[in-house]
């Protein structure tokens, strides 16, 4: 993973949150909270909480006396989440899910939707999360599938791939959707010292827009996709994200789409 892929810095938090959170993260939010709340938790700490979608659902589903931390390596993303607010308080925390700053045996749960793909160390980061939490308590998490499960994403992909044959954008593919091999998920925990078996799910949901620009702006400009469109052609972002626009109105019309999304959702135990 390259450092740029961690790079929601500018405008990108704001345009994320109005395209790319109600497409794509937000069902997955839904889903992810209700698993969360079954599991019954009373602290629970989120890791790489961007701008607060899975936050506002977590405290949609768990009861008032459930304390909750929402934590993020970005202070960016992290200052619009606590813009957007919720409606009741949660504590809002900078922090590395590398080097998490709590002591051990905190959380009854730790939460984190669509961010285990950055972490540069996984099984790292595991331990860490393991650390924190308390004995039988659980670990929930998502992570995108392939990008070929993921109709969107793979339009974009291949569109940009058309502009720069020679250098093609790949941040979609090498980071998302590159941490989709269930075996290696399992390994990676395991080596994070998670003893038990990992639940995995491969949950199917759609991606829904009113017209292929928004989905357009939210991937060439409201993910770190935008870094690497923006070193390779200066000055032109507005003319690729129209052309992405272009080819995902060829792929699925030019009016209201609806398109596959699939993820991997993982429960473990401590």
């Amino acid at each position: 993973m390259e450092l740029a892929d961690r790079g929601f810095t500018g405008s990108i938090p704001q345009l994320y949150e109005r395209y790319m959170v109600p497409l794509i993260f937000e069902p997955y939010a839904v889903d992810l909270a209700a698993r969360a709340a079954a599991l019954q938790p009373n602290q629970v700490l989120e890791i790489a909480a961007g701008t607060g979608v899975l936050t506002r659902r977590l405290v949609a589903e768990l009861p008032p006396q459930a304390r909750i931390i929402a934590s993020d390596l970005n202070a960016t993303m992290l200052d619009m989440a606590a813009t957007l607010g919720t409606t009741r308080p949660v504590e809002w925390r900078l922090a590395d899910a590398m080097d998490l700053p709590f002591a051990d045996a905190s959380f009854d749960l730790v939460a984190c939707q669509f961010g285990a793909m950055f972490f540069p160390d996984r099984p790292h980061a595991y331990a860490e999360i393991r650390r924190v939490l308390k004995p039988g308590g659980f670990f929930v998490f998502n992570v995108w599938d392939h990008i070929d499960s993921n109709e969107l994403a793979d339009t974009v992909t291949t569109a940009l791939a058309e502009a720069f044959p020679d250098d093609p954008p790949r941040f979609m593919a090498r980071t998302p959707h590159g941490y989709h091999d269930v075996d290696r998920l399992r390994t990676d925990l395991a080596q994070g010292g998670f003893e038990h078996e990992a639940d995995i799910v491969t949950l199917s949901l759609r991606a829904r827009a009113e017209s292929p620009s928004g989905p357009a702006l939210g991937y060439c400009q409201g993910t770190p996709l935008r870094n690497e469109i923006e070193a390779r052609a200066p000055g032109r972002l507005p003319e690729l994200t129209a052309r992405v626009a272009q080819a995902i109105g060829d792929r699925f019309g030019v009016g209201a789409i609806d398109t596959l999304i699939q993820a991997h959702v993982v429960i473990v135990g401590r």
